[in-house]
This record gives structure tokens, sequence and C-alpha cells, in this order.
């Protein structure tokens, strides 16, 4: 009998790799279930899009015209409320976010980052539509009594940008959209940033310092390229996160089915329009199937903005 193969050393070995491979299957399922669901919400959403394809065909995505009342729809408005408001949060945020991360890894004291970064992440969790609320609340009348008329009067009259700060100060618009879509993406990239610029070895900072380099030449030269990928994915989820928000820019944008070309316009995005009148839709009218096409349309957004992304970081990794 060879007793080698009824050892504790040959047991442990069988029990280990039986391990291993319940631990891959579980993993390699969690994946699939992944994939599973998301595969399953795009073609759910497409699906339920047939309608409105079939009837205005490619025409939907650039017209501008939402009327339930002559049952003519079109995505052209929501899309671009939806992307200019994105966008304007990002610029607005990536800044605010930076500053943040490098002020609590690099100057404050290590009690104060303590504070203040258990606050920013706090700030994270409040629901949105308490930043609705506030918005509505407090930024509204701040910027239709304040902000807008005295860009107006000094923006206003600049050539080349001066159109997007023309208008009647509502105080809803794209402007306030993407002011609150700001304030809400703001704590959660500035966390990703501050727990990445934590995680860069020390040396490599001591050792810049050790040459000359002033703490600017050391975020700038050191910090910021060893942590772009993850810099970037974290902007990323920001962008995400600006895309699909609902009730806050709800309660600021006007929600009116409009392209203008000035901040101060109200309109609306594909998340506001459909919280708004997917409740009075009728299952398999055509209406519906115009609010399903647009969530299939924000889904790609969505997908389009994470595929720029990767091939940018891997265009920026090839060229160095």
């Amino acid at each position: 009998m060879d007793r080698s193969a009824t050892s504790p050393s040959a047991l442990t070995g069988v029990v280990r790799g039986n391990g291993d491979a319940v631990f891959a299957t579980i993993v390699r399922c969690a994946a699939a279930l992944i994939l599973l669901g998301l595969g399953g919400m795009v073609a759910v959403m497409a699906w339920g899009a047939r309608g409105a394809f079939a009837t205005f065909g490619p025409a939907f995505i650039v017209d501008k015209a939402w009327n339930p009342v002559t049952q003519h729809f079109g995505a052209a408005a929501p899309v671009f409320g939806t992307l200019v408001t994105a966008l304007l949060a990002v610029a607005l945020a990536v800044p605010l976010a930076f500053g943040i991360a490098v002020w609590l890894t690099e100057i404050a004291s290590a009690r104060i980052a303590g504070v203040i970064g258990t606050l920013i992440q706090l700030l994270a969790a409040v629901p949105s539509i308490i930043f609705g609320m506030w918005g509505f609340a407090v930024l509204v009348p701040f910027m239709a009594h304040y902000v807008e008329p005295f860009a107006g009067h000094t923006l206003g009259r600049v050539p080349g940008i001066g159109p997007l700060f023309r208008g009647a100060p509502y105080g809803t618009g794209f402007l306030t959209g993407g002011m609150i879509l700001a304030v809400m993406i703001t704590p959660f990239i500035s966390a990703v940033m501050r727990d990445v610029f934590l995680s860069m070895p020390a040396v490599l900072k001591e050792s810049a310092y050790g040459l000359g380099m002033t703490r600017w030449e050391v975020v700038r030269r050191i910090i910021l390229p060893w942590s772009r990928t993850s810099v970037v994915g974290g902007i990323m989820l920001g962008l995400g996160r600006a895309l699909g928000e609902t009730m806050a820019i709800t309660f600021v944008i006007g929600n009116a089915n409009h392209i203008g070309w000035s901040l101060f316009s109200p309109g609306n995005t594909i998340a506001s329009l459909i919280a708004l009148e997917f409740p009075e839709s009728a299952m398999g009218s055509l209406k519906f199937s115009s609010l399903m096409a647009a969530g299939f349309l924000l889904m790609l957004i969505s997908l389009g903005t994470l595929v720029c992304s990767r091939l940018l970081l891997r265009t920026r990794a090839a060229g160095r």
C-alpha cells in the first residue's frame, strides 16, 4: 500500500485543489451573472423600443419634437440636455475633486484629513432627491437673482461666448442642472482620487522631493502619471452618475423639451423625461415605446463614454 497517497500533505493538496476549483467556479458564475444581467437589461430596453424605431426610424434620434397629443416623439432634446449637463458637471467637479484630493493627501494634517474625508464620503451617501430639493429651494433663487443677471450683463457681451450666457434669468436651466450634478459627483471622484493618491508608494514622492521638485511638480510629474488610470476611472464613475441622475436634475433643469445654446435655457434630460412621463404611459403605447427607446439611447451613451475612456487610456499608454 502506498502510504504517500494517504499522507496528510497529499490530503491537504487534494482539499486545496478542490477549494480552488470551487472558488474559480463561483467567481466565474458571478462574472457571468453580471454579464447576463446587463445583457438582459439591454435586450429588454431594445425590445420595448422596437415600436418607436419602427414608427420614426433613425429620425427618432435627431428629431427634437416630443408631443404626446399628436403622438410625435423625438429624443434629440433630452439627449442634448443629458450630454450638456453631464459635461458641465464633469467640467466643474473634476478640478474641485482634484483639489480636495491633493489637499487631503499632501497638505492637510492626518487628523483634519480623516475628518474631512469622512464628511466627503457621507456627502456621497445623501439621497439625490435631497440635492434636488436643496437646489430648488436655494440654488435656483440664487442663480435667478444674482448669478444669471450678472453673467448676462458681463459674459453675455463677450464675442464668441456671449450666446451661452444670454436669456431670461429663470434660475432653472442647463447651468443649474450641471451645477447640482457637480455637487453630487464631486464626492465620488474625490474619494477615488484620494484613495489612489494614498496608495502610491511613498518612496516615489520622497525621491522626487529629494531631487528638489516642488509640491506642484511632484503632483504633476509623479502622482498624476502614476495614478492616471484610476483617476480616469473615478472621473468615468462620476460621469456615469451624472448621465443617469434623475430626481436631482428634475427639480432644477426646467423640464422643457427644448434645445437652446444658452446655458440659462430650460431643458430636460433622458432620465428626467422618463421619470416625469413614464407613470402616465400606457403599456404597449407608442409613448411607452418612445420612452423605452430613450432609455436604450441612454445606455448606449453610457457605454460609449466607457469605451472612449478605455481607448484614450490605451492610446496614451501606447504613446509612452
